[in-house]
């Protein structure tokens, strides 16, 4: 299974995926794609096994992707700012490859995700990395 992990800012929400998909995952190869160097650094230091920076490897790596997970603000439009990361252009990308998506709640840029309970986001990451595991 390839997985793709996508995120942004400093890199954390990527860097506590990729270290459970690891541990979960043994068999899958992980690739990260950080909206910037920062990101894409610390899931390298997580355990990556290939990593890129910036829009054009959200485009490749995507299209290679059994299983696409980052926070949901990576298919939202106007979500994330070119500045902070990726642009729609890429989103439409993420949302076209054949990949399934495992979509991380964030109640930020302005977006509130109903239905979902209020737990720190290390649990929402076990119920992702969970979900990626019943896949294999």
């Amino acid at each position: 299974m390839n997985i793709l992990v996508i995120d942004g800012q400093g890199g954390g929400l990527g860097r506590q995926l990729i270290q459970e998909l690891k541990e979960t995952c043994a068999n899958a190869e992980i690739v990260a794609v950080g909206t910037n160097s920062m990101a894409t650094g610390a899931m390298l230091k997580a355990g990556a096994k290939l990593a890129a920076t910036g829009e054009n490897a959200v485009i490749v790596c995507s299209k290679k992707a059994d299983v696409i997970v980052g926070p949901i603000g990576i298919v939202i439009a106007d979500s994330m700012s070119p500045s902070r990361g990726l642009g729609d252009v890429y989103k439409r990308q993420i949302g076209k490859s054949r990949a399934k998506r495992v979509l991380i709640p964030m109640n930020v840029c302005d977006n509130i995700i109903v239905g979902v309970s209020a737990q720190p986001v290390s649990a929402h990451v076990k119920d992702a990395v969970r979900i990626i595991s019943d896949m294999a």
